[in-house]
């Protein structure tokens, strides 16, 4: 009897070992950025998408010379205030500050690696 508690006790606190080291990745890999910048150009698609966890998800269209090909910028908000401001300006030129957060480890979080923080529209 003493050996079965003993191994439910060693089961737990694995389990709980594993969990707790999941959340510590997942709250560094949220609030450390790999890099920060800005990207220019209008914003062509925006929704909030998934199944389970609903995420802000976006395409920029980069502002480029005329008759170039515009590459687009993926994106993800998680925050809805910034995805309000964001749905305002589309169809106006716009400059997205970003932070990139490398190894987030679900989609639950968002679908980029990109994570808008705040936007202007210029003229």
């Amino acid at each position: 009897m003493a050996a079965g508690k003993i191994a439910l006790t060693v089961v737990v606190a694995l389990i709980a070992g594993t969990l707790l080291l999941f959340a510590g990745y997942a709250w560094l890999a949220l609030h450390w950025s790999y890099s920060e910048g800005e990207r220019a150009g209008f914003v062509q698609k925006f929704s909030k998408k998934g199944w389970l966890c609903k995420t802000w998800e976006g395409e920029l269209l980069l502002a480029t010379v005329p008759g170039a090909i515009p590459e687009k910028f993926e994106f993800t908000v998680s925050d809805d205030a910034v995805a309000r401001q964001i749905m305002d300006g589309m169809g106006k030129r716009v400059v997205l500050h970003y932070a990139q957060h490398k190894g987030v480890p679900s989609s639950c979080f968002g679908d980029t690696e990109y994570f808008i923080e705040s936007l202007r529209v210029t003229p």
